[in-house]
Order: C-alpha cells, then sequence, then structure tokens
C-alpha cells in the first residue's frame, strides 16, 4: 500500500504522487511515515523531506511549514519548496557560503530580526545544497 503525497508551496504544486514512504523535516526532528501511520499534524523547520518511490529516492528542499498525515494522505503545506533535482549544487554551494558569511557577522550580537533572517537564509541554502545531492 502507498501513500498518497502532496508538496505544496503558495506558488506551485512541488509533487502530487505515491510514496512508499516520506520521511519529514520536522521541528522536534525527522519523522518517517510509512503506510498506516497514524494521524498527526507537525510543524515543518527548513529541511530536506525525502520520499522513496520503489528503491529510488527523490529530495525536495522545504523552507518551513506543516504536514498532515491522515489515512495515507500526507499534506504538505510550505512556504516555498524545490525539486533537488531541479537545483544546480553549485550555485546551491555559492548560496550556502554567502548566507554563512552573513549568519557570521552576527555571532555574538543579540537578536535581532537581521539575524533572524540570516539565520533564516543560512538553514534554506543548507536545505537546498543537501536536496541538490538528493537528501
Amino acid at each position: 500500500m502507498t501513500l498518497n503525497l502532496r508538496v505544496l508551496a503558495p506558488d506551485k504544486s512541488v509533487f502530487d504522487g505515491s510514496a512508499d514512504e516520506v520521511i519529514l523535516p520536522s521541528i522536534s526532528g525527522q519523522i518517517g511515515i510509512l503506510s498506516g501511520h497514524v494521524s498527526i499534524l507537525t510543524a515543518l523547520d527548513n529541511g530536506v523531506l525525502r520520499l522513496r518511490e520503489g528503491n529510488s529516492w527523490t529530495a525536495i528542499a522545504l523552507t518551513g511549514g506543516f504536514a498532515e498525515v491522515e489515512a495515507n494522505e500526507v499534506t504538505v503545506l510550505v512556504n516555498a519548496a524545490e525539486l533537488g533535482s531541479t537545483i544546480d549544487p553549485a550555485a546551491a554551494e555559492q548560496e550556502l557560503e554567502a548566507a554563512r558569511q552573513s549568519a557570521a557577522g552576527f555571532e555574538g550580537k543579540p537578536p535581532s530580526p537581521e539575524k533572524v533572517k540570516a539565520d533564516q537564509l543560512l538553514a534554506r541554502a543548507k536545505a537546498r545544497l543537501s536536496a541538490s545531492r538528493g537528501g
């Protein structure tokens, strides 16, 4: 038995299909979802959603949101998402380096909106690079 997975961002449907297994980057750690999983609603962190179809794995970079699992239906609503196969690894590496430099400028400083934004950009860049490499 398979899961029906939908990954939706405000501007597009990133994935709508079946999967044998889904691994979600929840705010409390990774959650593995298989057919027959108990119903849950969880907040998602910036990270990589991985889905397995047969022996093949697909990675999707996520930028925060929520996931609902109910009756073998997994619905993921996120701020942004990209299939790892569409991300240029070299560009993602450059983005990560720029985000690291930006975040480093706030080390040891009190929290501020700019620091939070730099940290979020760093987490997003890490997720994109990881997804571009297959998760």
